[in-house]
């Protein structure tokens, strides 16, 4: 019978390169001794810095006794960021390359029973520039930062070979509310030097573990062969996993019996469901109409990176049911198995994609890691019911500079999952400067758009007429908004918010505007908040904190709830409170002021010191122009669901000056947060003239990395914009086209019509 040995514990660490690390004989006796999950930018991968990248190493003594010899033996990673090389004894077994998907090798022709093995890993995070992501707005974080176990199996086994997955697929080939007809599909392998047989046997139980169906089949296996066996089967009547109404699993026991043994077995957990999306009216789960209120979701924590335990993601996971979301984007890359099995009994729906983000490579333009990575997420995730959308790219359009290879790779990926999976629907997040007539917009079944009007360009209400603006021109294409937010930090508050001022008082406010034009759009099937939580991008700058985004709606140690959070709440959750907003703006300044309350109850009422002010019903109350008097005073709000009452309570304390520590140190608040332009002193009263743009010269139609590769081009953009090879962002910003970058500056002091134009005015007089 298989058995899975967990190795978490009692690791040896160098954090650098050591090229005979990998030898039995190495002494690593000074090396750290630590425990998994483990990464080493646990620190430095958040404190807007540089961080570590390179290769680091691991060594574990792992023994077997001698009575498992006649056994096959595997070892497992869970997670390893991002490429990472394997030896036993100093034999190589092989390399993995990504950074988010589990893997295996065989260890059993170098495995010494009844001795002591070394097991050494090279893990490395570097640069590289075939494996994915190559940039993104997220840092890389180093290190084995999930799970390892060594697997002892018969030689006659499920496949423990196929991309990391169980080698049990459970497909659902028809699926209604009075049956569902599976087809379960199990590949079987026989490392013996002889011919086998086998019985491949099947137990279906519901979620009581009583027997619902079972089947079996005789299996004749060759010597070294790996066979996929198909058997069907049925559930008459079956209880349909529901989402958050009813998230019912069933398990699918999966056995090989030779005589009187079970060689081996499986459990596999799994739901039977049907859906579809209507680009009208959304989601149809199970023939019920359900709106999917969304939320984003990176993995990583405040001083732990990605090397969470089940106790982080359990702790996520409820966060995510107290906002009352009841769907998940896993961005940007495969997720940890246990935060899928969360949402599978949860009943989360979810966006599960691949890291083919920002920048595709310049060496591999066939896509083959981005689609080794595809494959990865579909078979290990395939038995998942809470999957309903597999996406194949984020964002890819930033800075890939061939267009039409990228485009391929991005058809190729959509082909590649429909093959894998055509159960699911395929979608992928576009650019927001992607055009509403692009061919990105048919390629998979749906399509998501990451939008910040209000934050990066425009104002919140842009999000309305663009929605029904796309929507008139594309009436067959299923759209959702898979990214939108706003900074907010929870140290920075104002009676008066306004873009890039970084407070919470305008993160509140930008949700409140676009949730309510979002709100009252049926045809978007899904609306993703970026983000539920903060998280770690080395390469930002903002709002006076480094190497975070600071868009989430709890904060990166999720230890504070900002207002943000109760705005959903009160939409979106059944479990009733109340809570007032800006209770971290302790000091007023002002006379009177308004304050605000989210709630899902009926009626709010306010208490000032004691005193009724006033009762007021709906989910965002604001209570106008309420009296402070002279030093601390009391506020209370008191509201009632039911026979219960629920209540909240804040200090507000009068004084004479605002305090300034309230206040983001960051100039030009109420303009765009894109900043990334020093423009040089002009004549604004400079009459505009267009500029012509003839064939075979520059000009602002060419991406910021073809005018920095030529040197005459180059000084005119630093003469204009200034150095921006500097600016942390580069790299994300170069694959862009100048009137790209321009389109997300509304703002006429820093990058208008005029300024493009005397760009244009010297560019085109170089000749390509």
């Amino acid at each position: 019978m298989r058995k899975v040995i967990n190795l978490n514990q009692e690791w040896k660490f160098l954090k650098q390169d050591e090229k005979e690390a990998k030898e039995k004989t190495f002494n690593d006796h000074e090396w750290e001794q630590l425990s998994l999950p483990h990464t080493w930018n646990a620190i430095d991968g958040a404190n807007g810095h540089d961080y570590y990248r390179g290769a680091c190493w691991y060594r574990k003594v792992i023994s077997l006794p001698e009575l498992n010899q006649n056994n096959r033996i595997y070892i497992e990673f869970q997670g390893a960021n991002s490429v990472t090389d394997v030896y036993l004894n100093g034999h190589h077994l092989g390399q993995h390359r990504g950074g988010y998907s589990t893997f295996r090798f065989d260890l059993t022709e170098h495995f010494e029973f009844g001795r002591s093995n070394i097991l050494a890993v090279k893990v490395d995070n570097s640069e590289i520039d075939d494996v994915y992501p190559l940039r993104a707005d997220f840092t890389f974080f180093g290190g084995i930062y999930r799970e390892v176990n060594l697997i002892v199996v018969n030689p006659v086994h499920i496949d423990l070979l196929d991309h990391g997955s169980t080698g049990v697929y459970v497909v659902q080939e028809y699926v209604t509310d009075e049956l569902a007809k599976l087809r379960l599909h199990t590949r079987i392998s026989n490392d013996l030097q002889e011919e086998s047989k086998v019985r491949l046997w099947i137990d279906l139980l519901d979620q009581t573990g009583n027997l619902v169906s079972n089947y079996g089949t005789e299996v004749n296996l060759n010597s070294g062969e790996t066979k996929p066996i198909n058997l069907n089967l049925t559930i008459k009547n079956p209880k349909l996993w529901n989402g958050l109404e009813n998230a019912y699993m069933y398990e699918a026991r999966v056995s090989l019996q030779k005589f009187n043994d079970t060689v081996d077995e499986l459990k596999i957990p799994f739901g039977v469901r049907y859906y579809h999306i209507d680009p009208n009216l959304g989601l149809f789960l199970n023939g019920k109409n359900v709106r999917l209120n969304g939320v984003a979701r990176h993995q990583d924590r405040k001083d732990m990176g990605w090397a969470l335990t089940h106790q982080e993601h359990e702790e996520d996971m409820q966060l995510i049911k107290e906002i009352g979301a009841n769907s998940i984007r896993l961005a940007h890359y495969q997720h940890d198995q246990y935060f899928y099995d969360l949402c599978d009994r949860e009943g989360m729906v979810v966006w599960a994609e691949i890291p083919f983000i920002t920048q595709m490579s310049q060496t591999d333009l066939t896509g083959e890691n981005a689609k080794s990575q595809m494959v990865e997420l579909i078979r290990q995730n395939f038995n998942h019911p809470s999957i309903l959308f597999w996406g194949i790219q984020n964002e890819i359009q930033i800075g890939s500079k061939n267009e039409e290879k990228v485009r391929q790779v991005v058809r190729e990926l959509n082909e590649l999952s429909k093959r894998e999976d055509p159960t699911r629907l395929t979608t992928m997040a576009n650019m927001f400067i992607v055009d509403d007539k692009d061919e990105y917009n048919y390629m998979t079944d749906v399509v998501g758009y990451n939008k910040y009007y209000g934050w990066y360009n425009g104002k919140a209400e842009d999000f309305a007429p663009w929605l029904d603006n796309f929507h008139e021109i594309n009436p067959n294409t299923s759209l959702c908004i898979s990214e939108y937010g706003a900074e907010g930090i929870i140290e920075y508050h104002s009676d008066e918010p306004k873009v890039k001022d970084y407070t919470e008082e305008y993160h509140a406010l930008y949700h409140e505007k676009v949730w309510n034009i979002f709100a009252e759009r049926s045809y978007l099937w899904a609306t993703y908040v970026w983000n539920m939580f903060d998280f770690g991008a080395n390469v930002r700058d903002e709002g006076g904190v480094k190497g975070r985004n600071n868009k989430g709606l709890v904060t990166y140690d999720r230890k504070v709830k900002k207002d943000a959070f109760f705005m959903y709440k009160a939409h979106w959750s059944k479990d009733p409170f109340v809570h007032i907003a800006g209770k971290r703006y302790v000091e007023r300044a002002s006379e009177t002021l308004d304050i605000k309350v989210y709630t899902n109850c009926e009626q709010v009422t306010l208490f000032v010191n004691g005193e009724k002010v006033n009762t007021l019903p709906g989910k965002i109350l604001v209570f106008k122009n309420v009296n402070l008097s002279k030093g601390q005073n009391e506020i209370k709000v008191v509201a009632q669901a039911g026979n219960n009452i629920y209540r909240d309570q804040a200090c507000f304390e009068k004084v004479a000056i605002k305090n300034p520590c309230y206040i983001a140190p960051v100039e030009d608040k109420g303009e765009i947060v894109a900043n990334w332009f020093e423009l040089q002193n002009y004549d604004e009263n400079e009459p505009i003239e267009r500029v012509e743009i003839p064939d075979g010269v520059y000009s602002s139609r060419d991406t910021l990395h073809d005018l920095m590769a030529n040197e005459k081009t180059k000084q005119i953009v630093i003469k204009f914009l200034g150095d921006l090879t500097k600016v942390p962002m580069y790299g994300m910003m170069e694959g862009f086209k100048l009137d790209a970058l321009a389109s997300m500056d509304n703002d006429s002091k820093l990058f208008n019509e005029r300024v493009i134009n005397r760009l244009n005015r010297d560019l085109v007089k170089i000749t390509k």
